[in-house]
């Protein structure tokens, strides 16, 4: 498992803080007037922080862990080379208290997993991050076949779906800014 890019010591030493992750990613400088815009849709940023909890560090992860759900995300946003998220998630890694397999996960040069099922994530999340519209049946029957039950294919594809979301939104807050 080669883990080069991602390494325990490039990891944040402490988690981010859990608000308006997406702002902090998209680094709005304050007098902006796209700052000023979304002072008034705060709703949106509030449903938007509420769904990155509820798909990040939900009380109950089910068969995903917090660390693993992390470091998928991180995966997700390396893969986009979105480094204030990536910069968030490895905060996320860190405070999940991730081992070293959840470390290579994370890193999207890492392929070769000895765990069918952190394969089986892995393969998923980068279809899912790269490629959604080429996912079919067969991806989930591979999800099964490694042994991930019905219940965390839907948590894993809730996580996916959020991760693209808010990838899209930072990516989108950072062209309007520089456009403007």
């Amino acid at each position: 498992m080669a883990a080069d890019s991602v390494t325990a010591n490039s990891i944040t030493a402490e988690a981010p803080e859990q608000t308006d992750v997406v702002r902090r990613a998209a680094a709005l400088p304050p007098d902006s007037p796209l700052q000023a815009a979304l002072e008034g849709r705060a709703d949106i940023l509030a449903m938007t922080q509420q769904a990155h909890d509820a798909a990040l560090v939900p009380e109950d992860p089910g068969g995903l862990s917090h660390a693993l759900r992390a470091a998928l995300a991180l995966r997700a946003a390396l893969l986009h080379e979105e480094e204030a998220l990536a910069d968030h998630y490895r905060g996320l890694l860190t405070a999940a208290s991730a081992d070293g397999a959840m470390v290579a996960l994370a890193d999207p040069a890492t392929q070769d997993f000895a765990d069918p099922r952190v394969a089986a994530f892995a393969a998923y999340t980068d279809l899912a991050s790269k490629s959604p519209k080429d996912a079919t049946a067969d991806d989930i029957e591979a999800l099964k076949a490694a042994g991930i039950g019905d219940a965390d294919i839907v948590r894993l594809a809730e996580l996916t779906a959020f991760l693209a979301y808010q990838l899209r939104v930072v990516a989108g807050l950072k062209l309007m800014q520089a456009t403007a």
